[in-house]
């Protein structure tokens, strides 16, 4: 589905991120995973490569020179999929500086960066895939200001498509609910219990599942779907 495709994920360190790359890749992209951890280097996945960058995305600076060494290597970016992001438990009387700051800085500021980045150097008929969350639409107690950040995310994708439609880039969201990612392991099972239990299909997301829906997104298979938002949440947020 993407053969010969360059793509860029951002924040494709594990997780969901990673998954997405994983994918990509073994649809036949080349794909440039970035994240503050990741060591450096090219693997084979199928019928493409994934290509991981030590990036900070927070880092305004590193995150434009990564964009010039795409271009430099390759001269282009077919596909941008953002999905670096962070969440910290704050409820009102609790919400620091620091905590708004560092949110928002990494879930909407470098968010904003790598999309002007990407479109730099996209093609016309591009996609754009930005990772929100099913918290922008619902008022999860302490998650007020990720909720915020990702309510952000999805105006984002509504302006983006329509400023960016004259090229024929597609902008849409994917907003997983809870996934059963490394994150969410560390979380007690009265936890993970509780959260499956507010679902419907009965329990959380893989990774792969929320990467299927990128997948589609990014791929001609959309080719008339843009500024949407497609929920990965088991039925949480829309029944």
């Amino acid at each position: 589905m993407l053969s010969g495709k360059i793509a860029v994920v951002i924040g494709g360190h594990g997780g969901i991120g990673g998954a997405v790359a994983d994918r990509f890749a073994a649809e036949g992209a080349t794909v440039y995973a970035t994240s503050r951890h990741a060591q450096e280097g090219e693997v084979d996945r199928g019928a493409g490569k994934l290509r991981a960058r030590r990036v900070d995305a927070a880092d305004l600076a590193a995150l434009g020179a990564f964009f010039e060494t795409v271009r430099h290597e390759v001269g282009r970016v077919d596909v941008l999929v953002v999905n670096a992001g962070m969440a910290e438990f704050a409820t009102l009387d609790a919400i620091s500086e620091d905590h708004f700051d560092r949110i928002f800085d990494l879930n909407v500021r470098a968010l904003l960066f790598a999309a002007r980045g990407a479109t730099a150097i996209m093609p016309d008929g591009g996609s754009i895939v930005l990772v929100g969350s099913i918290a922008a639409a619902i008022g999860t107690k302490g998650y007020g200001v990720y909720g915020a950040t990702k309510a952000a995310v999805r105006s984002f994708a509504r302006t983006w498509a329509n400023e960016l439609a004259s090229r024929n880039i597609r902008v849409n969201v994917v907003a997983p609910g809870p996934t059963d990612t490394a994150m969410m392991a560390a979380a007690s099972e009265e936890v993970r219990a509780t959260l499956s239990q507010l679902i419907p299909l009965g329990r959380m997301a893989r990774a792969e599942e929320v990467a299927s829906a990128a997948l589609f997104l990014a791929s001609d298979q959309s080719s008339f779907i843009t500024g949407a938002e497609l929920p990965v949440d088991g039925g949480m947020a829309q029944v």
